[in-house]
């Protein structure tokens, strides 16, 4: 009996010292505005999205104002083979035609959304979910890809159909929610000065929204632990120009590039940092903002 007693007392230890390490950053971060990025294996998985839910209650909880952007390619893919429409990748961005513009719209704005919103509430929160056409929160145009076509070494203007990219996002209006202790929930869906509705890629989305609200942190939940150097170890932290030139030296490369130019942009519009977490990690986002070794890979200016 006795040992058990040890056992429990040891664990209560320890929980009081995570929350002892704690409290200097929740004072820190008191009152900041902090974006997360939501996607990938911590949305898919039931379980990571209910620990993720609670994680936003807590961050509110202790005076933190969260705003949540989310992507949902899987399931806007699920939903598009149910429907037996044909959709295609460029670059890594799905073309998107009137008639899949639709159902994206719908996955996102809807199911996705309203989920995120309704599990968030559940954990004690009070979200409101927004589609970027919601007050005309994010403007939009119409994203232009070139690309060298390799037999004739013509560049060629590529043709996304309804694929956008933020030219503007009401900082104010978001930022008015937060005042009245609202976690905004925010699907990437913008619209045009002609009243158009574009997809827009979630890194993108949630990168013009931190730079709008001069975040103290945009958070961007993926699949990988962060940026890793040529011998495959992670990199806690670099400044805006060495992640600069670690693309151009290629140590980042395919899918992690967009990832990081969309920590650089928002740093650069206004963001005091961006950081890179691994989403499959349980309590990632908490780890990050609240513990001393922090997670994943930290971008900040200079």
């Amino acid at each position: 009996m006795k040992r058990i007693d040890l056992k429990r007392r040891a664990e209560w230890l320890s929980k009081a010292g995570i929350l002892t390490e704690a409290l200097p950053y929740m004072r820190r971060y008191n009152g900041r505005t902090v974006v997360i990025k939501y996607g990938g294996h911590a949305m898919g998985d039931a379980s990571l999205a209910l620990k993720f839910a609670a994680d936003v209650v807590l961050l509110k909880q202790v005076g933190m104002n969260p705003i949540v952007v989310h992507g949902g390619g899987p399931q806007i893919g699920k939903m598009l083979a149910r429907l037996a429409i044909k959709s295609e990748f460029i670059d890594g961005l799905r073309v998107t035609d009137q008639e899949t513009v639709e159902i994206v719209e719908m996955v996102l704005s809807g199911t996705i959304n309203k989920g995120i919103v309704a599990a968030i509430n559940a954990a004690g929160g009070f979200a409101i979910g927004l589609s970027g056409k919601d007050g005309g929160l994010i403007k939009a145009r119409q994203l232009r890809r070139t690309k060298i076509d390799p037999d004739s070494n013509i560049e060629r203007v590529l043709d996304l159909g309804f694929v956008g990219e933020p030219t503007k996002v009401e900082g104010q209006m978001l930022l008015r929610l937060v005042e009245q202790d609202m976690i905004p929930v925010v699907a990437p869906i913008g619209i045009g000065e002609d009243g158009g509705t574009y997809n827009i890629n979630a890194d993108t989305a949630a990168g013009a929204v931190a730079a709008a609200v001069d975040a103290t942190r945009l958070l961007m939940l993926t699949d990988v632990e962060g940026v890793l150097d040529k011998d495959g170890h992670l990199i806690p932290e670099i400044t805006v120009s060495e992640a600069l030139a670690l693309i151009a030296d290629g140590t980042i490369s395919g899918g992690m590039i967009p990832k990081i130019e969309t920590c650089i942009e928002a740093v650069k519009g206004g963001a005091e940092g961006a950081v890179i977490i691994d989403g499959r990690v349980q309590h990632g986002v908490l780890l990050e903002l609240f513990t001393n070794h922090g997670m994943g890979t930290y971008v900040r200016p200079g």
